[in-house]
């Protein structure tokens, strides 16, 4: 069976995500299109525009057959977590399996060749990253200095650079680490960048209608979604933001220091400012440097709210977890028992009794996120549900 996989937050669904669906149809042809999609918080710290079941809805409704949940211990972590904890859990479904995913620029053989190098860095690379690193440069960019310090001719330094490249990039070298059977289609984006706010014929960024909507200007999103998901597009935004700054507060520097990439003594930074500094945004601020990015810290700010510490992603990442179905086209549900693997399928209750160790505890957190999604928006939406879609 040829199926066809892809990653995604969906925040929310837009034309742009609608045309990656309809090209993974006309390119591969799958006899199965499946979405792994974050849950109810995303990889740059932030609040899901909507519930993750109302997201799932709109990626079935939108032609995929089965939607996943990317665990929120993965879904909150860096691009390259984010990947590894994605491709691994992909790899456990059974078929013949080709990723695909959105880039800005570059080709298959260019993104084989880039992972292919950074998965086999040379001490040379290393040193000149760690070098860069010093200087206080963020990950990505201490990558691309490097690469382009070293010349290697194999490498696309253009994947090093955009949001959607890097994030292929650690798609395919997780692949390749890992050795998983699992082919690649890269999907050239249309329309304007994945940070940009400006609008282009009928598609733009998730960023830009959430910006919309912040506004108050909803009305002017209509064009960039499909009408099933402007009718669900909230009016207000859901913020954690408090219930982030709280849990900063709540937690010992010792508690700060075991989340991940809150390095370097950036704990007793974070307990410095928040004594003056009382919202999320004049925290983030006070900290933001070229080396600690707005990103970076929001990450580690909803780390802290949820409780994530590096050790447990670590452990996540080394042992078998689980496959929650969020929804499920109704006549694509026999397909279900056919594409199981090692890890089981969560669908009900029941299935969760099975699960124990590090899956279980890894399931515990997404109930945990579950609930204080449901206390912000003040709607309860029940973990062990599936959304079965006609």
């Amino acid at each position: 069976m040829k199926i066809g996989l892809t990653i995604c937050e969906y925040n929310p669904f837009h034309n742009g995500h609608l045309y990656s669906l309809n090209q993974i149809k006309q390119q591969l042809n799958p006899d199965a299109l499946i979405v792994i999609m974050s849950g109810n918080f995303t990889q740059r710290g932030e609040t899901a525009i909507m519930h993750k079941y109302e997201r799932a809805t709109h990626a079935i409704k939108a032609g995929a057959d089965i939607v996943f949940e990317l665990p929120a211990v993965f879904a909150t972590a860096p691009a390259e977590i984010f990947a590894k904890g994605a491709v691994k859990l992909l790899n456990e479904i059974k078929g013949e399996k080709t990723l695909c995913f959105g880039v800005e620029s570059g080709d298959k053989s260019g993104l084989i060749a880039t992972a292919t190098a950074l998965s086999n860095e040379t001490s040379e690379l290393k040193n000149y990253i760690k070098q860069y690193l010093k200087e206080g440069n963020s990950l990505a960019k201490a990558r691309y200095l490097a690469l382009e310090k070293v010349g290697l001719k194999t490498v696309d330094l253009s994947l090093t650079t955009t949001p959607n490249n890097i994030l292929a990039l650690e798609y395919t070298k997780a692949i390749i680490e890992n050795g998983y059977d699992m082919d690649i289609l890269p999907i050239t984006r249309t329309g304007t960048g994945y940070k940009s706010l400006e609008t282009s014929s009928d598609i733009c960024s998730a960023m830009a209608i959430r910006q919309f909507i912040q506004d108050n200007k909803k009305e002017n999103c209509k064009n960039f979604v499909p009408d099933y998901v402007y009718d669900d597009l909230p009016s207000i935004l859901p913020s954690s933001d408090n219930l982030q700054v709280y849990s900063l507060a709540l937690k010992s520097k010792e508690q700060l220091k075991q989340i991940l990439d809150c390095t370097e003594g950036l704990e007793n930074r974070i307990k410095q400012f928040l004594k003056d500094n009382l919202t999320k945004q004049a925290l983030l601020q006070k900290l933001c440097t070229k080396r600690y990015t707005t990103t970076r810290l929001s990450r580690i700010m909803l780390s802290s709210m949820l409780d994530i510490s590096a050790d447990f992603i670590k452990e996540c990442l080394n042992e078998n977890l689980y496959l929650k179905v969020l929804a499920v086209k109704e006549n694509k549900l026999s397909l279900l028992s056919s594409l199981s693997g090692k890890i089981p399928f969560i669908m009900r209750k029941s299935d969760v009794d099975g699960l124990n160790g590090t899956a279980l505890k890894c399931f515990e957190k997404d109930i945990f996120a579950n609930d204080i999604y449901n206390q912000i928006t003040s709607k309860k939406n029940n973990e062990y549900h599936t959304k079965i879609i006609k």
